[in-house]
């Protein structure tokens, strides 16, 4: 998966929990969930569960708490995918 599709795919979980719809709009690798997009911990929390079924991944703890904005959660994303 390319990197324009897996932010689209990312932009499309994070819509429902975003109170910041102009953020959303512009969403980039640099957009930090919780200060930009106004998602607070509760949800990210959903966030994850989201991109796990998206995915069909499993994201450890470790992996979870780094995924605070764009960047990381790709990363997280393509390293998973990249394990067998």
């Amino acid at each position: 998966m390319d990197k324009t599709a897996l932010m689209a795919t990312i932009k499309e979980v994070v819509a429902p929990y975003t109170k910041n719809p102009e953020a959303l709009a512009t969403l980039n690798e640099d957009t930090d969930f919780i200060r930009d997009l106004k998602i607070n911990s509760a949800n990210l929390v959903d966030v994850v569960l989201d991109v796990e079924e998206k995915f069909n991944i499993v994201i450890d703890n470790d992996s979870m708490e780094k995924m605070i904005n764009v960047r990381a959660a790709m990363e997280v994303v393509e390293n998973k995918l990249a394990t067998p």
